[in-house]
């Protein structure tokens, strides 16, 4: 079954960097902006995620959270986020159990960079799948999905 807009978001539970553990039914009652990523350390996932988080301010204001979800551990994403001054949390999907049900793996069982804001009712509201990988949704897409997000629920 692939996700869509308008299906419920599934559920899950990952240790993250910073805070330890991150659950999507935490997250009920503010709007989500999950964004799979391949890989720490890499060009575009660093792109990627630089651009969300310095656009954290925007995302904050309007009520949002942003987080990344990879399959590299902790440690992994700590020294990651410290060396590129990242400011969401990045969670580790390392049985990639999240990815799948998100249904944002490949065919040979890599992510495939994807984004999904999610908003206070835990309903997707915006879906976006790449298949190679090479290009990110900017934040002024996803800062418009949050914004229609935060109408329907208002």
């Amino acid at each position: 079954m692939v996700l869509r807009v308008g299906d419920a978001a599934p559920g899950f539970e990952l240790e993250g960097y910073p805070d330890g553990l991150y659950s999507l039914k935490s997250m009920l009652g503010r709007t989500l902006v999950l964004a799979f990523y391949p890989e720490d350390h890499s060009p575009v996932c660093t792109l990627q995620l630089r651009a969300y988080s310095d656009g954290m301010p925007d995302f904050s204001g309007l009520g949002a959270a942003v987080w990344g979800v990879s399959p590299q551990n902790p440690e992994t994403h700590r020294v990651f986020a410290e060396r590129q001054s990242l400011s969401i949390p990045l969670l580790s999907d390392l049985d990639k159990k999240v990815g799948a049900a998100y249904g944002v793996l490949g065919p040979l069982g890599f992510y495939r960079r994807s984004v999904f804001v999610i908003n206070r009712q835990g309903i997707i509201t915006f879906c976006h799948r790449t298949t190679a990988g090479l290009t990110y949704q900017p934040t002024s897409t996803l800062l418009k999905a949050v914004r229609e997000a935060e109408a329907e629920t208002s």
